[in-house]
Protein backbone atom coordinates (compact mmCIF):
# COMPACT_ATOMS: atom_id res chain seq x y z
CA UNK A 1 0.00 0.00 0.00
CA UNK A 2 1.35 3.51 -0.57
CA UNK A 3 -0.22 6.68 1.23
CA UNK A 4 -2.23 9.55 -0.79
CA UNK A 5 -2.58 13.17 -0.14
CA UNK A 6 -4.74 15.44 -0.26
CA UNK A 7 -4.90 19.18 0.56
CA UNK A 8 -6.45 22.23 -0.42
CA UNK A 9 -6.15 26.23 0.35
CA UNK A 10 -8.05 29.24 -0.76
CA UNK A 11 -5.55 32.21 -1.96
CA UNK A 12 -5.84 35.03 -0.22
CA UNK A 13 -5.49 37.28 -3.56
CA UNK A 14 -5.19 35.89 -6.87
CA UNK A 15 -2.33 33.76 -8.04
CA UNK A 16 -0.87 36.32 -10.52
CA UNK A 17 -1.02 38.58 -7.81
CA UNK A 18 2.10 39.89 -6.07
CA UNK A 19 0.39 39.20 -2.99
CA UNK A 20 0.70 35.69 -4.05
CA UNK A 21 4.43 36.05 -5.56
CA UNK A 22 5.89 34.48 -2.82
CA UNK A 23 3.95 30.78 -3.13
CA UNK A 24 4.35 31.21 -7.14
CA UNK A 25 7.51 31.64 -6.95
CA UNK A 26 8.40 28.65 -5.15
CA UNK A 27 6.14 25.99 -6.70
CA UNK A 28 8.92 24.83 -8.90
CA UNK A 29 11.39 24.38 -6.47
CA UNK A 30 8.73 23.21 -4.02
CA UNK A 31 7.89 20.23 -6.52
CA UNK A 32 11.58 19.67 -7.72
CA UNK A 33 11.67 19.17 -3.74
CA UNK A 34 9.30 16.77 -3.83
CA UNK A 35 9.98 14.77 -6.83
CA UNK A 36 13.31 14.02 -5.52
CA UNK A 37 12.50 13.45 -2.26
CA UNK A 38 12.61 9.60 -0.71
CA UNK A 39 9.88 7.79 -1.13
CA UNK A 40 8.03 10.18 -3.57
CA UNK A 41 5.96 7.89 -5.81
CA UNK A 42 3.21 10.46 -7.86
CA UNK A 43 2.06 14.20 -7.87
CA UNK A 44 -1.13 15.94 -9.36
CA UNK A 45 -0.18 18.03 -12.25
CA UNK A 46 -2.66 20.20 -14.57
CA UNK A 47 -2.85 20.80 -18.17
CA UNK A 48 0.91 22.02 -19.74
CA UNK A 49 2.41 20.25 -16.39
CA UNK A 50 4.72 21.32 -13.54
CA UNK A 51 2.56 21.92 -11.11
CA UNK A 52 -1.30 21.74 -10.20
CA UNK A 53 -2.34 25.63 -10.15
CA UNK A 54 -4.47 24.40 -13.18
CA UNK A 55 -6.53 22.09 -11.31
CA UNK A 56 -9.94 23.92 -10.02
CA UNK A 57 -12.26 21.38 -9.01
CA UNK A 58 -14.45 22.93 -6.25
CA UNK A 59 -17.10 25.96 -7.00
CA UNK A 60 -15.01 28.19 -5.37
CA UNK A 61 -11.77 29.43 -8.31
CA UNK A 62 -9.38 30.57 -5.87
CA UNK A 63 -9.11 27.02 -4.08
CA UNK A 64 -6.20 25.61 -4.88
CA UNK A 65 -5.69 21.12 -4.90
CA UNK A 66 -2.50 19.81 -4.11
CA UNK A 67 -2.26 16.07 -4.23
CA UNK A 68 0.46 12.90 -4.26
CA UNK A 69 1.32 9.84 -3.41
CA UNK A 70 4.28 8.60 -1.19
CA UNK A 71 5.49 5.07 -0.57
CA UNK A 72 4.90 5.45 3.34
CA UNK A 73 3.55 8.23 6.09
CA UNK A 74 7.30 8.77 7.30
CA UNK A 75 8.78 9.47 4.14
CA UNK A 76 5.56 12.00 3.34
CA UNK A 77 5.95 13.26 7.13
CA UNK A 78 9.87 13.78 6.34
CA UNK A 79 9.07 15.78 3.11
CA UNK A 80 6.32 17.77 4.74
CA UNK A 81 7.90 18.78 7.97
CA UNK A 82 11.57 17.68 7.65
CA UNK A 83 12.49 19.33 4.93
CA UNK A 84 12.98 23.12 2.85
CA UNK A 85 9.34 22.56 2.48
CA UNK A 86 9.20 23.32 6.05
CA UNK A 87 9.48 26.87 5.38
CA UNK A 88 6.36 27.45 3.08
CA UNK A 89 4.39 25.30 5.46
CA UNK A 90 5.07 28.49 8.21
CA UNK A 91 4.46 31.05 5.49
CA UNK A 92 1.32 29.81 4.55
CA UNK A 93 -0.72 32.76 6.22
CA UNK A 94 0.96 35.03 3.95
CA UNK A 95 -0.72 33.25 0.79
CA UNK A 96 -3.63 31.58 1.97
CA UNK A 97 -6.78 31.97 4.30
CA UNK A 98 -7.70 30.28 7.14
CA UNK A 99 -10.60 27.82 6.31
CA UNK A 100 -11.73 27.02 9.72
CA UNK A 101 -12.44 23.23 8.70
CA UNK A 102 -10.22 20.32 7.85
CA UNK A 103 -7.94 21.51 4.71
CA UNK A 104 -6.06 18.35 4.17
CA UNK A 105 -6.31 14.15 4.35
CA UNK A 106 -4.52 11.15 3.92
CA UNK A 107 -5.55 7.75 2.87
CA UNK A 108 -3.91 4.36 1.50
CA UNK A 109 -4.26 3.11 -2.07
CA UNK A 110 -3.12 -0.01 -3.61
CA UNK A 111 0.41 0.22 -5.03
CA UNK A 112 0.23 1.58 -8.86
CA UNK A 113 -2.90 3.21 -7.86
CA UNK A 114 -3.10 6.93 -9.06
CA UNK A 115 -5.91 8.41 -7.33
CA UNK A 116 -8.23 10.79 -8.84
CA UNK A 117 -9.19 14.08 -7.95
CA UNK A 118 -12.69 13.30 -7.16
CA UNK A 119 -11.33 10.40 -4.85
CA UNK A 120 -9.83 12.67 -2.79
CA UNK A 121 -12.35 15.20 -2.67
CA UNK A 122 -15.05 12.41 -1.39
CA UNK A 123 -11.66 11.32 1.25
CA UNK A 124 -11.54 15.27 2.56
CA UNK A 125 -15.56 15.21 3.00
CA UNK A 126 -15.46 11.82 4.33
CA UNK A 127 -13.04 13.08 7.07
CA UNK A 128 -14.79 16.32 7.69
CA UNK A 129 -18.02 14.11 8.18
CA UNK A 130 -16.80 11.67 10.21
CA UNK A 131 -13.51 12.16 11.56
CA UNK A 132 -10.68 10.12 11.18
CA UNK A 133 -10.85 6.51 10.45
CA UNK A 134 -9.10 3.70 8.50
CA UNK A 135 -10.91 5.72 4.54
CA UNK A 136 -9.63 9.27 6.09
CA UNK A 137 -7.20 10.13 8.18
CA UNK A 138 -4.54 12.83 9.25
CA UNK A 139 -1.25 12.42 10.54
CA UNK A 140 -2.16 12.99 13.80
CA UNK A 141 -4.67 10.53 13.85
CA UNK A 142 -3.18 8.21 11.50
CA UNK A 143 -4.15 4.16 10.79
CA UNK A 144 -1.93 1.21 9.07
CA UNK A 145 -2.86 0.07 6.07
CA UNK A 146 -3.98 -3.21 7.21
CA UNK A 147 -6.61 -1.38 9.54
CA UNK A 148 -7.91 0.38 5.88
CA UNK A 149 -7.84 -3.01 4.03
CA UNK A 150 -10.01 -4.42 6.56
Amino acid sequence: MHLAQLNIGRLSAPLDSPLSAGFADALEEINALADGAPGFVWRLVGEGGGDATSVRPYDDPDVLVNMSVWESRETLFDYVYRSAHMEYVRRRREWFQHLGEVISVLWWVPEGHVPTVAEAKERLEHLRAHGPSPEAFTFRKAFEPREAAT
